[in-house]
């Protein structure tokens, strides 16, 4: 194993991104075990998830980029696909669940597709 000497104000900003991040990931833990429903606890960590991801990649890059001696950019990727596939999986448990809670009669909004439009055209 090969010991990485960084500047001191890299170390600094590296190690406060990381446990800024970790600080992120207990709090989302924390949170989700305070939360009743599935509602509640899917919404938390997509966001807080997020946030995390973000910190843990500009530490990546300010670590590579000391590192190396230039700019680099590839942990950006990371946070790019995170950012597009966070949002569309919850959007698709939500929708699950919803379909599920909805089979079972249990009460949720009623779905778009079954609502009449209000006469707010014939006045």
């Amino acid at each position: 194993m090969t010991v990485v000497e960084l500047p001191l104000w890299a170390e600094i900003t590296v190690g406060t991104l990381v446990f800024l991040s970790a600080s992120i990931a207990l709090v989302c833990s924390a949170g989700l075990m305070r939360l009743r429903h599935f509602f509640e606890r899917v919404h938390l960590p997509a966001i807080t998830g997020t946030l995390g991801c973000w910190c843990m990649v500009l530490a990546s890059i300010v670590f590579f980029s000391v590192k190396e001696g230039s700019l680099t950019i590839f942990p950006i990727v990371i946070a790019i696909f995170m950012s597009i596939t966070v949002p569309i999986s919850t959007i698709f448990l939500m929708r699950a669940s919803l379909f599920r809670a909805r089979q079972m009669e249990k009460s949720v909004p009623p779905s778009i597709n079954n609502q009449t439009r209000p006469d707010v055209w014939e006045s």
